[in-house]
């Protein structure tokens, strides 16, 4: 299993951290604020706890004086490169409310080595007219990465990140942001700005599909941009969002020789198989033409209820008239979710419509 993101707060990290402190602020205390770090607590502390820990322990050291500790933080920061760095945006959302200029001016700086996208949304809970016309600023920038941090910054459900439940029910401020990235030069702020529209179509899915129509077809980045924009959408099985990249009801689809193995053990492979058929004649021979295919299984929880979970096998336009599909899932044990031992289900799904389904049980 993959060591802990957490784990990226060591000793070495901390101490690297004073070192470069203590050259722009000899007053600096480093024994201590390393002994305050690693405190009594450090080990049942997760990622984020660990870095709003180490931005508490520097404010412990720094002046009081929240501009002066920007000062000294501002050339600091140059030397480090990384997610595990974002304590120095932390920093000022602990403690730079109170000072919107110089907080915007900070988290301006630190994003270009860290991403702001987290400290950002706290200024805007506290005022978003204001914090977003300074992200309208930023989507203007020439540097990529204030450019993304428009974007990224105001997705109303940012993984990790406090939601911004006023952009869930109104997302037209995001919007003003998005438009301005839509033809974006940089491949990292086009993905952003996707995320940000998929984010937006879990609670305004109307929302995304006019502006879908509306983009969809004027370059080939933008196309890239929608569908990943919309695929939240597509696994949803969402017809008139099927229908905008040519996935049409399957009814001419037929599905046979399903196979599924009946049991799987926690950490082995579940293997299945089927045979995709045309039923109907296109022009002057069968084809399967534009398929999404995708599979769903119905997790059991642990009150032995089912979440299903969607997995897109493949799409394409298929010349041929049959197409046999092999696939498996691997129950390996993984973070992002917990596995429960009985009866599960698996559904093949056609463009958005289910065809068939079987069951199988997972032994734990």
């Amino acid at each position: 299993m993959a060591e802990p993101l957490k784990n990226l707060y060591n000793k070495k990290l901390t101490s690297n951290l004073s070192n470069e402190i203590v050259k722009h602020y000899p007053a600096f205390d480093q024994g201590t604020f390393e002994r305050s770090v690693f405190d009594d607590n450090w080990k049942e502390r997760e990622l984020k706890q660990r870095m709003r820990h180490i931005a508490v322990c520097l404010h412990q050291q720094l002046p009081e004086n929240y501009e002066r500790a920007i000062d000294i933080l501002i050339p600091v920061a140059e030397k480090f490169n990384g997610f595990e760095y974002m304590f120095f945006q932390d920093y000022v959302e602990c403690y730079g409310l109170g000072d919107f200029d110089t907080s915007m001016s900070a988290l301006e700086h630190f994003t270009k080595y860290a991403s702001s996208e987290f400290a950002i949304r706290a200024f805007i809970l506290q005022d978003a007219a204001r914090t977003m016309k300074q992200m309208l600023n930023w989507a203007r920038s020439g540097n990529h990465h204030l450019r993304r941090l428009a974007s990224e910054g105001c997705r109303p459900r940012l993984p990790w990140a406090m939601a911004l439940p006023a952009f869930k029910t109104d997302p037209r401020p995001v919007l003003k942001v998005l438009k301005s990235l839509m033809k974006d030069d940089s491949e990292y702020v086009r993905r952003s700005v996707a995320n940000n529209l998929n984010d937006i179509s879990k609670d305004n899915p109307d929302i995304v599909i006019q502006w879908a129509q509306r983009w969809l077809g004027k370059n080939r980045e933008t196309d890239r941009i929608i569908k990943h924009a919309c695929r939240t959408l597509l696994k949803a099985g969402d017809q008139q969002v099927l229908a905008l990249f040519g996935f049409t009801e399957p009814g001419h689809i037929e599905i046979s020789q399903f196979k599924l193995q009946p049991t799987v053990s926690l950490g082995e492979k579940l293997n299945f198989s089927f045979k995709l058929s045309s039923n109907e004649t296109q022009g002057s021979k069968d084809k399967i033409g534009m398929c999404r295919i995708e599979f769903a299984i119905d997790f059991v929880r642990s009150n032995n209820s089912l979440s299903r979970k969607v997995f897109k096998i493949a799409e394409a336009d298929y010349p041929e008239s049959k197409k046999v599909v092999n696939r498996y899932f691997s129950f390996k044990e993984i973070t992002t979710r917990r596995y429960y031992a009985g009866k599960h289900r698996l559904s093949i799904i056609i463009n958005g419509v289910e065809k068939l389904s079987g069951t199988f049980v997972l032994s734990v």
